[in-house]
């Protein structure tokens, strides 16, 4: 049987909100002393919604174009087979435990906007009124500055006038490379070899208000069969929501492939069906990265990434601790900035 391992986003091994553990060490913690392995990513991946310091998740992530934080998460249970995610959640700073709630009380699958609010407060969830750090919000208002001076007024051409503002601010280090599309997904095994996955968000930086990416949405952003594995993933969600990644990569694992292969073999799949031009680059390439996170029921485990990159890498956790590994890449090329 394979020895209880923990991996995760490189996020899930920065960020202790004031305490003494990652998330990938709080959800090992608790795999080695025999919680549910649910319990424990859902446990470790609190830490960081809970940090404003990470402003890709939770509390203090960057909100969308009208300055407000929309939330998004999903979990799954293999030996269950249990899942639920909701999106575009308002006010509740862990939306993981609401994922969770939902998939333990109801058998809906997904819940969105006012409709997940509702069920998060019947749930008991304390509703907060503005979910911005001062940070976040500081962000959004210089890029609403910016977006205001160019005196852009139509819709569409204001959503592409924001997003090229977004490079600018990357460009200009005011935002984390890895904080842009903002999402930590963990995943973990323990010793009987059950496999259980949570991904959690706050989304596209300054996106479209309601815009639902790929963290919440089975199959896209996390997808775990308690008899293969699971796989979870951040970066450029509308391509997974696409080519439904996390799925494709469990499959590939079902025909026994082994995680990095399958993880390539997505990557592979999102380059050959990205051809709008305006997700190219000059030389015809995605102009994003997107990042698979991927263990089987034997604790089995890969990191992989469309580029490579020296900020492209993941957490994992095991008996000998926490670390932070670099993803094997599809492409030899250096990672864009989005």
């Amino acid at each position: 049987m394979p020895k209880p391992v923990v991996i995760a986003s490189a996020n899930g091994h920065r960020f202790r909100n004031g305490g003494d553990a990652t998330c990938v060490e709080r959800a090992w913690q608790m795999l080695a002393s025999g919680a549910d392995p649910l319990e424990a990513v859902i446990a470790g991946v609190n830490i960081v919604e809970l940090d404003p310091g990470d402003s890709s998740v939770g509390y203090g992530g960057l909100p969308n174009a009208d300055g407000v934080v929309q939330l998004d998460a999903c979990c799954m249970h293999g030996p269950r087979k249990r899942a639920a995610g909701v999106a575009a959640l308002e006010g509740v700073r862990r939306p993981s435990l609401v994922a969770r709630a939902l998939l333990e009380e109801t058998n809906h699958r997904l819940l969105a906007g006012a409709g997940a609010q509702a069920f998060a407060r019947a749930a008991g969830f304390a509703i907060e009124p503005d979910l911005n750090s001062d940070r976040s919000r500081a962000l959004w208002q210089e890029w609403t500055r910016r977006l205001d001076a160019l005196g852009v007024s139509d819709p569409i051409a204001r959503t592409h006038a924001g997003y090229r503002i977004g490079q600018q601010m990357l460009a200009e280090g005011l935002i984390d490379i890895n904080h842009y599309y903002g999402t930590i997904n963990c995943n973990a095994v323990n010793a009987r070899g059950e496999v259980c996955g949570v991904t959690t968000t706050s989304g596209l930086s300054w996106k479209l208000p309601g815009r639902v990416g790929d963290s919440p949405i089975l199959g896209a952003g996390l997808y775990v069969d308690g008899d293969i594995g699971a796989a979870g993933s951040t970066g450029h969600g509308e391509s997974n929501l696409y080519n439904l990644s996390a799925f494709l990569i469990v499959e590939e694992m079902r025909r026994g492939a082994h995680p990095k292969d399958a993880g390539l073999t997505a990557l592979a799949r999102i380059r050959a069906n990205t051809v709008d031009p305006a997700l190219l680059d000059a030389r015809g390439l995605p102009a994003f990265n997107v990042n698979f996170y991927i263990v089987n029921t034997r604790g089995e485990l890969a990191g992989v990434s469309l580029y490579r990159g020296s900020n492209v890498n993941y957490a994992v956790c095991t008996e000998h601790g926490g670390e932070i590994r670099p993803c094997e890449s599809l492409l030899d090329d250096p990672a864009p900035l989005a």
